[in-house]
C-alpha cells in the first residue's frame, strides 16, 4: 500500500474514545471506540473484517473490471457481493461510478461489526466517517487553502447517528474529482450515498457561482441530511446541519 500522511488524524482530540489503525492494502482506517470498551483484539477484528469485506469485493472486480474504472452507474454480473450491490446504488441514485462510494461504504461495514461490540464507534476512511455516538461529537472540516479550513466544523448529535460523513475535494487528496471544491461534506445514514453525493456535488462546482446548483442537486436526492460546501471564501449549508466555529475533530 502506497503511505498517504493523514495528518489530521494526529489533531484527534476526544477524551473518552480511544484510537487506533487498521490497514489492509489500500484501506487505510482511523477507528475511535469508547475507552471502557477497547481490548487490542479490536485491532485483529477490525483487520478481519477489512479483509472479509475486500476479498469478495476483490474477487468481483477480476471478474467485472469495468466495475472499477466507471465513470458512471453500471449494472452488476449475477453472483455480486454485497459491497458492491451497496457501492452500485449508490452510484445509481447519484449518476457516478460505484467505485466513488466505496469508502463510505467500507466505512460504514466495519463500523457496523464494531458497533456490536462497542457503545461508541467512529471510523474514518481517508476523510469519509462512520459515526455511532451517543453524545455531541464536532468534526472539523480542512479545506485547504482556503481561509475558512479550520474554523468550520460540523456538530453531530446523538440522535442522529449512526450517520456517514463524507468528504469530496477537487484540491486536496488523491480522490477522482472534475470540480474545484476545497470541501465538499455531505451527511447521510447511508456513508456510501453520503460518499458518491460528495463526489456527484463535487464535480458540479467549478467556481462559486456553481454551488448553488450542487446545494439543489443535493437537496433532490432521498436520505441526504444535508451538504456544506467550501470554495475559497464562499460557503453554502443547506439541509440539517450545524455549524461550530474553530477545528474540532472526532
Amino acid at each position: 500500500m502506497e503511505y498517504t500522511d493523514r495528518f489530521y488524524r494526529r489533531s484527534y482530540r476526544q477524551d473518552d474514545l480511544i484510537y487506533f489503525r487498521a490497514a489492509i492494502e489500500e484501506t487505510d482506517l482511523q477507528i475511535g471506540v469508547n475507552r471502557d470498551q477497547y481490548s487490542k483484539g479490536l485491532t485483529v477484528f477490525a483487520e478481519k473484517t477489512i479483509r472479509d469485506i475486500r476479498r469478495p469485493l476483490e474477487e468481483y472486480i477480476k471478474r467485472d473490471p469495468r466495475f472499477i474504472t466507471a465513470l458512471s452507474p453500471c449494472d452488476l454480473l449475477p453472483g455480486a457481493p454485497e459491497i458492491a450491490e451497496i457501492m452500485a446504488d449508490a452510484a445509481y441514485s447519484v449518476n457516478v461510478g460505484p467505485m466513488a462510494s466505496v469508502a463510505g461504504a467500507i466505512a460504514e461495514a466495519v463500523g457496523k461489526a464494531l458497533a456490536e461490540r462497542c457503545r461508541e464507534v467512529i471510523v474514518e476512511n481517508g476523510g469519509d466517517i462512520y459515526m455511532k455516538t451517543s453524545r455531541l461529537r464536532r468534526v472539523g472540516i480542512f479545506a485547504g487553502e482556503s481561509v475558512l479550513s479550520g474554523h468550520v466544523a460540523l456538530e453531530i448529535e446523538a440522535q442522529d447517528t449512526p450517520l456517514g460523513i463524507c468528504t469530496s475535494s477537487g484540491t486536496v487528496g488523491p480522490s477522482l474529482s472534475f470540480g474545484k471544491t476545497d470541501a465538499l461534506v455531505v451527511l447521510s445514514r447511508s456513508a456510501a450515498l453520503a460518499d458518491a453525493t460528495a463526489t456527484a456535488c463535487g464535480n458540479i462546482v467549478q467556481t462559486a457561482a456553481d454551488i448553488e446548483k450542487a446545494l439543489d442537486f443535493a437537496d433532490g436526492i432521498k436520505s441526504i441530511h444535508g451538504i456544506v460546501i467550501i470554495i475559497g471564501d464562499h460557503l453554502g449549508v443547506r439541509g440539517k446541519v450545524k455549524l461550530a466555529r474553530g477545528m474540532y475533530t472526532v
